[in-house]
């Protein structure tokens, strides 16, 4: 099922932009280093991508953003206004971790239950038309395809309605025309939120980031494209995104991690 080519009505809270700030990371799996020192700086207000290659450390990169620590991890984390992130960052995980006993639209506000806050289902259901699924807001996540998933999941990250919004491989689950649209639609209402997206995806992180980073080495850095062109979202057809596609290619090509 395709999406519905639709603009978005919905009213998002407005907040300042607000920058991130990660200094010193570190993560060590396995005995293995995967980054040491590793400090990152995101726009407040931008979105910005994340390329790297598979196992560099993006996805634990991100869940350190989130606050979600673990063994092996750590790093100093706070706003911009030198404040911490606890409660203003919304996180979308690479599955899509929806319950199987609640329905598509209880997993899209489970998080103002979790928080004894009156859920606003009308916005809920606002947000799953969106997304194409107004049609299953009663139904269970086991009836759904993975694509269908992942778009509910992506209808309660926007749900929280939070300055700053992590995304890992959001739309992976998805075939290439949904992906388009889901890719705009998440642009259209992510505006002026502080966005860090992790994708394998060069050309989704070129028509969807403000901002590009890779990812390489071991332990691993980051490192800026200079500036690119046009608005997001961009045009993927458009011959200068095509030719700034290219020469991220060759910057991944050029990436290799070296053997432990």
């Amino acid at each position: 099922m395709s999406l519905p080519v639709q603009s978005s009505s919905l009213t998002l809270a407005r907040f300042p932009a607000l920058a991130v700030s990660l200094r010193a990371a570190r993560l060590v799996y396995s005995g293995l280093t995967l980054f040491d020192g590793l400090d990152l700086e995101l726009a407040g207000g931008c979105f910005t991508g994340l390329l790297g290659p598979s196992g560099i450390g993006k996805s634990s990169l991100l869940r350190l953003l989130a606050g979600l620590t673990s063994p092996g991890i750590s790093g100093q984390l706070q706003g911009g206004d030198g404040q911490a992130l606890t409660g203003r960052v919304a996180y979308m995980a690479q599955q899509d971790l929806l319950l199987p006993w609640l329905s598509v639209l209880d997993n899209v506000i489970l998080g103002s239950r979790l928080r004894g806050e009156r859920p606003d289902q009308s916005r809920a259901l606002d947000l799953l038309a969106q997304v194409g699924l107004a049609e299953v807001a009663a139904a269970r996540p086991d009836t759904l395809s993975g694509g269908m998933r992942q778009r509910v999941a992506l209808a309660r990250t926007l749900m929280e309605d939070r300055p700053v919004v992590l995304m890992d491989e959001p739309f992976s689950g998805l075939d290439a025309l949904n992906r388009l649209r889901l890719q705009a639609l998440a642009a259209e209402l992510l505006s002026g939120r502080t966005v860090l997206l992790v994708t394998h995806d060069p050309l989704e992180a070129l028509r969807l980031g403000e901002h590009i980073l890779i990812m390489n080495g071991r332990p691993a850095t980051l490192s800026a494209l200079p500036d690119l062109p046009g608005v997001p979202p961009r045009d993927p057809g458009d011959p200068n995104i095509q030719e700034t596609y290219r020469t991220i290619l060759r910057r991944l090509e050029a990436v290799s991690i070296t053997p432990p």
